[in-house]
């Protein structure tokens, strides 16, 4: 019994650690490159979008060539704005976990719904975008 029990808790240990490490950055831009803006530059985030979402997702999947071609912006905006909405907030919390306070209010929320893709999990993004002063428009960080 203690053997079965053990069995699954390293089971289990191992499990979660994969998951919790498949949803990390895989680096944190760095503060001091990192431009300041505000929900003014919305319409530069959208144009921006139009580079950044087929680089990201690409088009889609082998038996769903296209899936990503359309797309839709949800929410598009700082995450310091997304405060007070729950649907937004969560990233932000996300964001501030995962590369501190400083880089997620420097950073954007970008939710998006692709209708040519099948199911919920594939039909929803979020993307954490921020702009470098030398470089524009990024995404730092895929959640789905």
């Amino acid at each position: 019994m203690k053997k079965l029990i053990t069995l699954i808790i390293i089971g289990s240990t191992l499990f979660f650690n994969s998951i919790e490490g498949y949803a990390q950055p895989k680096e944190c831009p760095v503060l001091s490159e990192l431009a300041q803006t505000s929900i003014k530059d919305r319409k530069e985030v959208i144009k921006a979008l139009h580079t950044l979402i087929p680089k990201t997702y690409g088009t889609g999947l082998p038996n769903l060539p296209d899936m990503y071609t359309k797309w839709h912006v949800v929410t598009a905006k700082p995450f310091p704005e997304t405060v007070g909405i729950k649907d937004d907030e969560d990233y932000f919390e996300m964001a501030k976990h995962f590369c501190g306070k400083e880089i997620a209010e420097k950073s954007w929320l970008v939710r998006l719904d692709f209708p040519k893709a099948p199911g919920a999990d594939l039909s929803q993004g979020q993307i954490f975008l921020a702009k470098s002063k030398e470089k524009g428009w990024f995404v730092w960080f895929q959640y789905h």
